[in-house]
């Protein structure tokens, strides 16, 4: 029996997030060559499946083709990377603005609980766990916001830059800098302040771009 489009629907968009992921935790690496029959193994799909997914991911930027040479993962400059916060900035703040208009009471407990655990994983030296909340709590904003046309944009952008922000992330004293811009983002949201939310969401994107532009001096991009 033949398969319909609507049966490889399913099919398709789990290998796009399958791809997309491993691209984000750097498991394929810039540049890399992304061959259809590897990642056809790789994710027990078929090849079509694959070719569609690589095509869905060249629009979103995290793929290209390169002529006689297939698929590869995009490399991101630091330029592009600044560019794409210079963008954030400006989403980040209306997704704040925004939540702060919808948050419920529960919502503002956890947005509290996830600024005291930033906190414990800050004062324990937990960089990755410190990351990894910051990358939850900007989703939570998005999601409490409703503002999905914004949020589907930056998830985009976020996997696009992922690889500039985790260096940035391991840099020495960054969280103790970006913890109390993240704090001041909760403090505003819960009290129900949208121009403080976008405002505090705009100084953390503003340091986040400069702390960019420092960091590329000390660290090679490759290591991005």
């Amino acid at each position: 029996m033949t398969e319909s489009a609507a049966d490889r629907q399913p099919g398709e968009r789990s290998v796009v997030a399958a791809i997309r992921d491993a691209i984000v935790r750097g498991e394929f690496v810039p540049n890399q060559r992304l061959v259809e029959a590897d990642l056809s193994d790789q994710f027990a799909a078929s090849r079509a499946t694959v070719r569609a997914a690589l095509i869905e991911l060249t629009n979103e930027g995290l793929v290209e083709r390169v002529q006689n040479r297939g698929a590869r993962v995009r490399a991101v400059s630091l330029e592009e990377a600044v560019e794409i916060s210079e963008v954030r900035m400006m989403l980040e703040s209306l997704c704040a603005a925004k939540a702060a208009e919808r948050i419920s009471d529960a919502e503002v407990a956890e947005l509290r609980e996830l600024g005291e655990r930033m906190r414990a994983a800050v004062a324990g030296g937990d960089v990755v766990g410190y990351s990894a909340l910051n990358q939850r709590l900007h989703g939570r904003i998005r999601e409490i916001g409703g503002q999905r046309t914004a949020a589907q944009v930056l998830e985009r952008l976020r996997g696009q830059s992922v690889r500039h922000q985790f260096r940035l992330a391991m840099r020495p004293g960054r969280p103790q800098v970006s913890l109390p811009e993240h704090l001041a983002i909760i403090d505003a949201i819960c009290a129900h302040r949208p121009a403080e939310a976008a405002e505090a969401a705009r100084v953390h994107l503003a340091s986040v771009i400069e702390a960019l532009k420092s960091a590329d001096a000390e660290v090679s991009p490759l290591h991005s």
